[in-house]
């Protein structure tokens, strides 16, 4: 027991020392540009302290940014909101790691329950510098810890919470989590279900007591207007619809197309997750529920795709299959390197022939990609464990 509690501390300075170049860059960043959105939900809970509008507010220049999140985030964020700009800081960036080590725990146990814990040192370090997981920390978001919510109430053996209670939290706290009310739906969870439905409308109608005009602001006025989340057509937006407006195709027609392929992709995701389920795999099915929260939202920025985490795990699975293991270290080189960005470079260099076409293909990389993944759990996977 002595020795395997130094092996933990040898691992936590292990990772802290990996993760100690990436936090230096972006907490000593500009002022201005340093974990933007972190100051968005501060902000939003100064704007309940100070009894002012949540969602009229925009954070100062050159941000200019508006608080997005359903009103129970803004009055989660209030203890944000009484924290110094620079406590804030240092509390959110150790909340994603501690966030990104319960997702590594759960997405990777059948490897680690043998392997543990040089090997979870492997994995933390790995999977920090994924894109999607160096947004987190350059941004100061909250994806993983949604992910590791959602990821913990489908994947805990003997849950000490009512199961279901962390995906109701985690929809009532941004919507795209919503998505495993429909796989709690299609697998037939009805008891979990009926827990994520309850938790979820709980703190969505509690604002409307608390903070009532702020969540009629939010319900019927802020969530109608998609150009609030951002530019839609910007590469980091690397959604179905995102790629779809990319082509600048007519809107009707964009629309229409869009709607099919979210239909079609939907059906074939949702049912692999409930395939994955029937099989007790939960750490695959819930890799597909995530997928489906990026493909099928009309906005999902790069760093929504911190699910590649939980497709990682699914694909290494127990670590014994090394086309299995050879597999996630492609997708895993391909979610580190900034495959939208060359796209959009690509674009710019005006090759006749090639630009356009090319690089209209790598900017969407990353969401093509999640395609691609979708496809690898619900057809390649399966197939490749009867193999192996």
């Amino acid at each position: 027991m002595r020795r395997q509690w130094w092996a933990w501390a040898i691992v936590a300075l292990v990772v802290a020392a990996a993760v100690a170049p990436l936090v230096h860059t972006w907490l000593t960043n500009a002022d201005d540009q340093r974990l933007v959105d972190l100051d968005v939900y501060r902000t939003g809970g100064q704007m309940l302290l100070d009894g002012r509008p949540v969602y009229d507010y925009f954070t100062p220049a050159p941000q200019l940014l508006p608080f997005t999140y359903p009103p129970i985030a803004a009055m989660l964020a209030v203890a944000l909101a009484e924290m110094s700009w620079g406590t804030a800081q240092w509390v959110w960036t150790a909340g994603i790691f501690v966030a990104l080590a319960v997702t590594v725990g759960f997405a990777f146990r059948p490897v680690l329950r043998k392997h543990a814990p040089w090997v979870f040192a492997f994995l933390m370090v790995a999977c920090v510098y994924l894109m999607p997981i160096r947004d987190q920390v350059r941004f100061g978001q909250v994806d993983i810890l949604l992910v590791a919510l959602c990821l913990a109430d489908c994947a805990a053996k003997r849950p000490w919470w009512p199961r279901g209670f962390l995906i109701g939290l985690a929809t009532a706290v941004k919507l795209t989590p919503g998505v495993f009310l429909i796989y709690l739906l299609v697998t037939r969870q009805w008891r979990t279900l009926a827990m994520a439905v309850f938790a979820a409308a709980v703190l969505t109608l509690l604002p409307f007591a608390v903070i009532p005009q702020d969540a009629a602001d939010f319900w019927f006025s802020a969530l109608l207007d998609p150009e609030r989340l951002g530019a839609n057509a910007a590469t980091t937006n690397q959604s179905i619809r995102g790629m779809l407006i990319r082509l600048y195709m007519p809107g009707f027609l964009e629309s229409a197309i869009w709607v099919v392929i979210v239909a079609a992709v939907g059906w074939y995701g949702f049912r692999g997750a409930r395939d994955a389920y029937e099989a007790k795999d939960p750490i695959t099915a819930v890799a597909l529920v995530g997928l489906m929260a990026v493909l099928l939202s009309p906005v999902a920025w790069i760093h929504h795709l911190a699910w590649v985490v939980v497709v990682l795990g699914a694909i290494v699975g127990d670590g014994r299959d090394p086309v299995r293991l050879r597999v996630a270290a492609g997708v895993w080189l391909f979610y580190v390197v900034p495959v939208p960005w060359w796209g959009v470079s690509l674009k710019a260099a005006n090759i006749p022939g090639v630009s356009v076409v090319l690089g209209k293909i790598v900017q969407n990389g990353f969401g093509l990609g999640a395609l691609a993944l979708v496809w690898l759990l619900v057809s390649w996977l399966p197939k490749r464990r009867r193999i192996a």
